[in-house]
């Protein structure tokens, strides 16, 4: 059995997006011969909702290391709140000392806390230990460098430096790469040419089958957010500004058919990652220029991961809008196919996520450049009058793209970089 150290400052019960293909894939780790072994910063540290049902389905034994991290209360004095920055020196000392003690034959980055990546090339020439870098967004990307300030993250200018400066750090001694999307290792072996031969994977999110049960068995326990006087069309993810391309198809097909679809309701919910109810509507406006603001619920604050699953199981029907960014594959696409829900979903033709819906048998997903309001139309009505159906979806697709898989697709990679020893 080969070690494996894993690198996630996130984990359960930690309600973060980025720490869920560490969670779905460590009960499977041992099957195909790797046994994992988890350095997360300790919760008291964490600046994040907490989810406590996220603990349920984990294996009954996990090593698990904790690392502190410099108080956000201090830091966020200089402008440096980033759960990586806090952290990196006592994942430093912490990941040095289990070095100097255990054999570990890779360690395995799986966060968007990119800045702890750096440490990978540090440990690989003190200790010799390979690396893998999990790459579920872009690190230093050149997307929002033309973009108004308005539509810049917050504190972009700081960001955008410092990722450019640590990314080349960590990405020329990687031993290997797994992306959600091809275009983040072509972009990045193209940038890093040292690394183009390195062993490298596309290995989306996987679909967890255990989570539906959990969502349905406790979902007396959330809080209803749909009104179930209307028909509802759900989407529950962020939002912003790259997303109004794949919206707009939607609010033009209800904005045009108003008084025949007077009984339907379109939830936005968790469209901001600003704590509780201090998030900035960006769905809302377009639907104020839309004229259906009445028709349209945007909830800005995030909601946990099981509370979002049984909203989606209460839901009439699911609705999935795409970035305009043609990298984007969102990383929910799994637990929106779990769901078996009627669905539609609008994409930039270039995104890897419309290939995988119509492999799934996805009938209604679309690119907004060519999508005829007709057709969305049609989705609605079948929704209205009661004779829409869940597609039915490739069995096939469902086991290929299951955490299992996913699981066993990253241990055959990581099989690649120990045993060509790069």
């Amino acid at each position: 059995m080969k070690k494996l150290l894993v690198i996630s400052p996130y984990f359960p019960p930690a309600n973060a997006a980025d720490m869920h293909r560490i969670r779905t894939s460590l009960p499977y780790f041992s099957e195909f011969g790797w046994e994992a072994e988890v350095v997360t910063v300790e919760e008291r540290y964490r600046d994040i909702a907490k989810d406590h049902l996220l603990l349920v389905n984990l294996p009954e034994k996990i090593w698990l290391h904790t690392v502190k991290a410099f108080s956000k209360k201090w830091t966020s004095k200089f402008g440096l709140g980033s759960l990586a920055l806090r952290s990196l020196y006592y994942y430093c000392k912490k990941v040095d000392s289990l070095l100097k003690k255990g054999n570990y034959d890779l360690i395995y980055f799986s966060t968007t806390q990119f800045p702890v990546c750096i440490l990978g090339a540090y440990w690989r020439r003190r200790f010799g230990v390979p690396y893998v870098i999990d790459m579920q967004d872009p690190w230093h990307s050149d997307y929002y460098k033309n973009k108004p300030k308005a539509q810049r993250p917050p504190k972009y200018w700081f960001s955008y430096r410092l990722n450019k400066y640590l990314e080349p750090i960590a990405m020329k001694s990687v031993s290997g790469l797994i992306a959600v999307s091809q275009e983040y290792i072509a972009t990045l072996k193209k940038r890093y040419p040292v690394i183009a031969a390195i062993p490298a994977r596309v290995i989306t999110f996987g679909a967890f089958w255990p989570d539906l049960e959990i969502a349905r068995s406790c979902g007396k326990h959330f809080e209803a957010l749909l009104d179930n006087s209307t028909v509802n069309l759900v989407y529950i993810g962020r939002g912003g500004l790259d997303m109004h391309r794949s919206i707009r198809p939607l609010f033009q097909a209800v904005s045009e058919h108003a008084a025949a679809f007077t009984k339907l309701k379109l939830y936005f919910i968790g469209t901001s990652y600003a704590p509780g109810d201090t998030g900035k509507p960006t769905i809302m406006p377009l639907a104020q220029a839309y004229g259906i603001a009445g028709q349209v619920v945007e909830i800005t604050g995030r909601i946990s991961y099981y509370h979002t699953l049984r909203t989606l199981q209460q839901a009439d029907a699911l609705f999935m809008p795409g970035s305009d960014d043609p990298r984007y594959t969102a990383s929910k696409l799994y637990t929106y196919l779990l769901i078996k829900k009627p669905l539609i979903a609008i994409f930039n033709g270039q995104s890897s996520a419309i290939a995988i819906m119509k492999e799934y048998g996805v009938k209604h997903v679309y690119d907004y450049d060519d999508v005829p309001t007709s057709l969305v139309v049609n989705f609605l009505n079948g929704l209205l009058d009661n004779s829409l159906r869940p597609d039915d979806y490739s069995q096939a697709a469902q086991e290929k793209f299951s955490a299992r898989e996913m699981a066993r697709s990253q241990c055959m990679l990581f099989n690649e970089v120990t045993d060509a020893k790069i």
